[in-house]
């Protein structure tokens, strides 16, 4: 049991779920700063990608909010070993699945915000995502999750 930490739980859990909460800490962050559109946080971005989001559907921010926010109730819930990790996170994954749909496939981003790692980014979140969705499921099914 050299892998296990508390009740019989895998040590990978516990890495999984506060990294999974420190991830999707920072996306409800981004989000709370974006939104509430603080000056030193926004001063970071260039013109042309400040009136990208401001251009943004507010549908589109609903699916966004439930991205990260699901993500974080998701990760608060795997951590409490609750089955309903599952839910928030099939939630987070929706928000993420039409967010990234829309940006990358029913809109052009300005350059700044679509070439190199920035382009890359949203693919990562989607998967990270898809990840948690999947372990949490995993977790459920090896009865880990109550």
């Amino acid at each position: 049991m050299a892998t296990s930490a508390g009740r019989g739980t895998p040590a990978h859990f516990w890495i999984i779920g506060i990294l999974a909460l420190l991830w999707n800490a920072f996306g409800c962050y981004h989000y709370l700063m974006t939104e509430t559109a603080n000056a030193a946080y926004m001063a970071k971005a260039t013109p042309d990608q400040l009136a990208y989001m401001d251009s943004l559907p507010s549908w589109l921010t609903a699916f966004w909010a439930l991205g990260v926010w699901g993500g974080l109730l998701g990760s608060i819930l795997l951590l409490m070993r609750s089955r309903y990790s599952v839910w928030a996170y099939a939630l987070s994954f929706i928000g993420c699945i039409v967010v990234t749909g829309y940006e990358k496939f029913a809109t052009t981003m300005p350059a700044s915000m679509s070439q190199g790692a920035m382009g890359l980014l949203p693919w990562v979140i989607l998967v990270i995502a898809a990840f948690l969705l999947w372990y949490s499921w995993s977790e459920e099914k090896k009865g880990v999750l109550r």
